[in-house]
């Protein structure tokens, strides 16, 4: 086991196969005695998940996007506090559905100097970027279709529509580009099981 843990984040547009990948890469890691635990972001604490409630269901005019950073950012601090770092200083992996790139990508780029904000806050109140991070690249018009199929409360953001989602993607990518030390891009494309071989091969070589 590692002294130190290690905090791997996966990112992508709506219904790219995140949370699948996860559970695969838990397993994997799992095999090889590593100790891992499974968060999502808005969420993964007790008063994480209680905002985002707040955040993920309503209309799509619920919030403006500079109160959704605010609100996200209340979140994550918390899921730091009470989830991440404890299992980190634990030794154990830290697999979170999302972190702050999704923030930088959904309200950061919603309006003039908002991204702007969203690294200001990161900066002060969170001040922590995973090891790793995943993003999972895909069509946005297939990714959305996906999304809305699982017909869940939380679809306030799949309500925004497929342009937004585009958006996203090249968001996404051009991020991507902006921290090469630490975000990897893979084809989400592929098969199921040949994205998972992919992802653990790569995860397994940075732990190494």
């Amino acid at each position: 086991m590692r002294e130190k843990g290690y905090f791997i984040s996966f990112e992508g547009i709506d219904g790219s196969g995140k949370s699948t990948q996860i559970k695969k890469l838990a397993r994997f890691l799992e095999s090889l005695d590593f100790d891992v635990i499974i968060t999502r972001e808005p969420g993964g604490s007790v008063g994480g998940e209680e905002i985002r409630n707040l955040l993920l269901q309503g209309q799509v005019d619920r919030w403006s996007a500079e109160t959704e950073i605010l609100l996200f950012t209340a979140a994550r601090r918390d899921h730091l506090e009470r989830i991440i770092l404890p299992a980190l200083d634990e030794g154990k992996i830290v697999l979170c559905d999302r972190f702050t790139d999704s923030t930088r990508m959904y309200q950061g780029m919603r309006g003039p100097n908002l991204r702007n904000l969203v690294d200001m806050l990161n900066e002060k109140v969170i001040n922590h970027d995973p090891d790793l991070t995943i993003i999972i690249d895909i069509d946005p018009k297939i990714s959305l279709k996906r999304a809305k199929s699982r017909k869940t409360a939380e679809e306030r953001f799949e309500d925004f529509g497929v342009e937004l989602q585009m958006k996203m993607r090249k968001g996404f990518i051009k991020l991507a580009k902006e921290f090469t030390n630490r975000i990897e891009v893979v084809n989400g494309h592929q098969s199921v099981d040949k994205l998972a071989q992919h992802i653990c091969s790569l995860v397994k070589a940075k732990l190494s």
